[in-house]
């Protein structure tokens, strides 16, 4: 297997052809529709990927926000270049040893789905041949990009896509990776090294969406196929295994194929719905009625094969549903999955004979209202059943929730890009490199090991800050004095624990975070206590004293702590004698009931072991 990796990263200094805010809104000031059509690139071919999309037919409609200008209307001409953008890309390119360009060019890259409403997206090359060394191997950097970011889908329909405009004309940073990673675990490693090195540059968006990850994967006799938009960083390792696995799985059905003879016959769909009238449920419902047809075609040689294998989630029969379902249908069904959704053995039989098909042969039905989408859909299945007889297509896929991936569209070339005769070429001298070179931000490597040494922390501890959003937060925080084994806790543990509640957390101001803290060290409450302060603060307490009275963690002293702990000892006595030291843990769980989050646990245990200690001596009588 081969992998290689194109990270994208937003920016966040403004728009990068207007001078409009980087930021995303709720707020819709109106809206307006358009259709897209393919063009052809610089040499006048059409793009397959840019072909397959404008054959679709969507009308897509975009909703204007306050984000906006006319420029993202594509009424306007784009601006100049964002300055502070282009710099941070090429401060990347030389933290990557890479080699900038000596003029940039900005492109027009062809993209029909609507999330441009240009129908393309402007790109442009600034560095090529870095590298990157991650884990002892060197991994090498093909090119480095700064491009727009695409419009946000909001909304979709059979007949339209609803996009906002604000996430439009963002500016991100697309670094590409040569095909030199063998496995999962080393695309996500690679992954993580380079969010790093982009987040030192201080100059990146943060949070769900603002980095994506495409995964290119091939394997020997496969071909590279692309999955796009990777949101997920601890994902990235299910979805290069498991393309691997469904390639595997595809050559293995490919060799089958062929050892068979099987075929697709090229025939048009035969209208099979007097066949499949009456069914109730299922992808096969309605057929006879409300102008609702069934069509089917033959797959010659295919029977049993279309059906997931014992192990394995992958099947041929979902990759033909997938191409189904990118023109529109939302089902289909095939003869590995009946008798069933209505089919009994005389149906079926029946649909044999009308398509003219032996036992060893598959078949696919299909049911909608419009015969021309049916006929359209049933043909891209066919043309999915005669690749697989060569094996894996080139071709885009949609990362799924659950590791797995789906068909999107045709995989994109070449013939998607011309020039853009709107922004004049940009020069890269040689002043201006040796100005970012004098002020880099720190590596990742660099960084771990002054962070080991100077906090006394874990090799792990440190990639675990180093590789996620909170490393500035915590260089902030420790800098402010805050002892680093308690930011830790805090960043690590208590905010990702609230994080999870919610889809979408607004996390708390770093001035709120150093006065937990502060208040921690102070001791006016346990670092315990710090997750139920984040939650009353979360939940509306408009300041930390509020949140700290709400969370019920005021007004707790040392002293009361004492009179708490002597007379729950007393009052168990002959626990005590019988079990003497062991009576620690069962006596402390009743403690921790009434102080936990106010003192800190190790104060409350040192308490309850001088207490036992002093009572066991005594050896008088239990009170009352």
């Amino acid at each position: 297997m081969k992998a290689g990796l194109e990270v994208h990263q937003q920016l966040a200094v403004g728009k990068l052809f207007c001078a409009c805010p980087a930021e995303l809104s709720d707020e819709v000031l109106g809206s307006f529709t358009r259709r897209l059509r393919a063009a052809g690139g610089e040499d006048r071919g059409i793009d397959a990927a840019a072909a397959f999309q404008a054959a679709r037919g969507f009308e897509y409609r975009y909703e204007i926000s306050p984000m906006n200008c006319l420029v993202e209307m594509d009424e306007e001409p784009p601006h100049a270049l964002n300055g502070a953008a282009l710099d941070t890309a090429l401060a990347l390119a030389l933290l990557l040893h890479a080699r900038p360009v000596d003029e940039i060019e900005v492109m027009r890259k062809i993209v029909v789905d609507g999330s441009n409403t240009s129908g393309f997206q402007r790109t442009a090359l600034v560095a090529v041949d870095g590298h990157l060394e991650v884990g002892g191997h060197r991994v090498s950097i093909l090119s480095i990009c700064l491009e727009e970011d695409a419009a946000r889908k909001v909304e979709a329909s059979d007949t339209q896509v609803v996009y906002r405009l604000d996430r439009l004309g963002i500016p991100l940073i697309e670094i590409a990776t040569g095909p030199d990673l063998t496995s999962g675990a080393q695309a996500r490693e690679v992954a993580e090294e380079l969010g790093a090195l982009l987040r030192a540059s201080r100059r990146v968006r943060r949070g769900i969406g603002s980095i994506r990850e495409d995964l290119n994967v091939s394997t020997e006799g496969g071909r590279r196929v692309e999955i796009k938009g990777v949101q997920e960083l601890g994902k990235i390792q299910e979805y290069v295994d498991g393309e691997a696995a469904r390639q595997k799985l595809l050559l293995s059905i490919s060799a089958e194929l062929r050892a068979r003879g099987a075929s697709v016959p090229n025939r048009p769909p035969v209208d099979l719905t007097s066949l499949c009238e009456g069914i109730a449920s299922g992808p096969l419902s309605g057929a006879g009625r409300d102008d609702r047809r069934a069509f089917g075609i033959g797959l010659v040689g295919f029977a049993g094969l279309l059906r997931a294998p014992d192990g394995s989630s992958e099947r041929l029969g979902r990759e033909l549903a997938d191409r189904a379902r990118a023109v529109g249908l939302r089902g289909l069904v095939h003869s590995d999955e009946v008798p069933g959704y209505g089919l009994t053995p005389d149906r079926v039989g029946a649909v044999r004979e009308a398509l003219g098909l032996s036992e060893r042969d598959a078949f696919v039905l299909l049911v909608d209202r419009s015969r021309e989408r049916a006929e359209t859909a049933l043909h891209h299945v066919a043309e999915r059943a005669r690749a697989a007889l060569d094996g894996v297509p080139h071709e885009t896929r949609d990362p799924l929730p659950d590791g797995r991936s789906r068909y999107s569209r045709p995989l994109p070339g070449r013939d998607r890009m011309y020039p853009e005769t709107d922004i004049p070429p940009i020069p890269v001298t040689a002043a201006h490199l040796r100005e970012l070179e004098g002020r880099l931000p720190e590596r990742p490597a660099a960084l771990r090991a002054r962070l080991e040494r100077e906090h006394g922390l874990s090799s792990e501890v440190v990639r675990r800050i180093v590789y996620s959003d909170d490393e500035e937060a915590f260089e902030t925080l420790t800098g402010r004095g805050h002892g680093a084994a308690l930011v830790v806790r805090l960043l690590t543990q208590d905010l990702p624990a609230l994080d999870a509640a919610e889809r979408t957390p607004e996390r708390p101001t770093l001035e709120t975070l150093d006065g937990i803290l502060g208040a921690v060290e102070a001791g006016r409450f346990a670092k315990e206590g710090i997750p139920t302060v984040l939650e009353a603060l979360r939940a509306g307490a408009p300041d930390l004293d509020s949140a700290v009275e709400r969370a019920g963690l005021s007004g707790f002293t040392l002293r009361e702590l004492e009179a708490l702990v002597d007379r729950l000892v007393r009052s168990n006595l002959d626990l005590v004698r019988r079990r003497g030291d062991e009576a620690f843990s069962p006596l402390m769980g009743d403690v921790m009931r009434e102080v936990r989050g106010r003192l800190d646990g190790k104060v409350v245990a040192d308490t309850l072991r001088r207490t036992i200690a002093t009572v066991r001596a005594e050896g008088g009588p239990a009170e009352a």
